[in-house]
């Protein structure tokens, strides 16, 4: 029996590749034979990820790598002219701070939402009009269980992640004569770098994991979904998003 789940053949571009879900998707797509295109805004963890896939690899796949930052038009525009045919889109690239309403910032609102969410808007739109993306392909966003809670502080994030939840719905039927895909996962807390910002101590950390029935998640957990969505075995499934919060919705 062939394996569903196998990425051989496929080419797969992942923003956000430099770490935490980003890096793990990597290394999960090039573990199951998939070819892939990380982006990443730092140079020397993007390149830390490299060889982390070339360690997963066997045979004589060539992955690539952009490092740059994307919200930047003429860099957003470099990338898509080096992009080879694409069987799959990862946006996992993402940043996320907390603010009570009365401290949100314009500058603060506008930097979440255009990583957050404009930024996997208009790549899906550029790699579309440059006919980059093959029929048959899976687009992928990273959104999160946030826009399901009413969290202090998330005036911004929030809305942001929910916006990627509107677009896999509308991409899903616009892109469907092509067989293209578009789902979303929805991560609960996971266990990334970017839980050591400092904005929340280890205890607050401690006392919030109780939250959830099965405790934190880890990127393996969210990167084997992605590969799930990416591969043959999910070939009916799009417009749809996945819950990996570890049975924090349940209670």
């Amino acid at each position: 029996m062939n394996n569903p789940f196998s990425l051989v053949g496929k080419t797969v571009l992942v923003t956000g590749a430099s770490s935490g879900i980003g890096r793990q998707t990597c290394i999960h797509i090039a573990g199951m034979g998939g070819r892939v295109f990380a982006t990443g805004r730092n140079v020397e963890r993007l390149a830390e990820t490299m060889q982390l896939l070339q360690a997963e690899t066997t045979g004589d796949i060539e992955h690539l790598s952009f490092a740059g930052e994307l919200v930047d038009a003429d860099v957003l525009k470099a990338l898509i002219a080096q992009l080879p045919s694409l069987d799959g889109l990862v946006h996992s690239a993402g940043i996320s701070r907390l603010a009570p309403l009365k401290y949100m910032t314009d500058k603060m609102f506008r930097e979440l939402f255009q990583t957050n969410a404009e930024l996997p808007l208009q790549l899906t739109r550029d790699c579309i009009k440059a006919k980059r993306i093959n029929p048959g392909a899976s687009i992928v966003m990273v959104s999160s269980v946030a826009p399901f809670l009413g969290v202090p502080g998330q005036s911004a994030y929030s809305p942001a992640k929910a916006a990627l939840l509107a677009w896999c719905k509308i991409w899903a039927v616009e892109l469907a004569s092509q067989k293209i895909r578009a789902n979303a996962v929805c991560p609960g807390m996971v266990r990334t770098p970017l839980m050591d910002g400092g904005a929340v101590t280890q205890e607050q950390y401690e006392r919030d994991a109780l939250a959830y029935p099965l405790g934190y998640g880890e990127p393996e957990d969210v990167a084997n979904a992605i590969v799930y969505l990416l591969s043959d075995a999910s070939k009916w499934v799009t417009g749809t998003h996945i819950l990996l919060d570890g049975g924090l919705l349940c209670k």
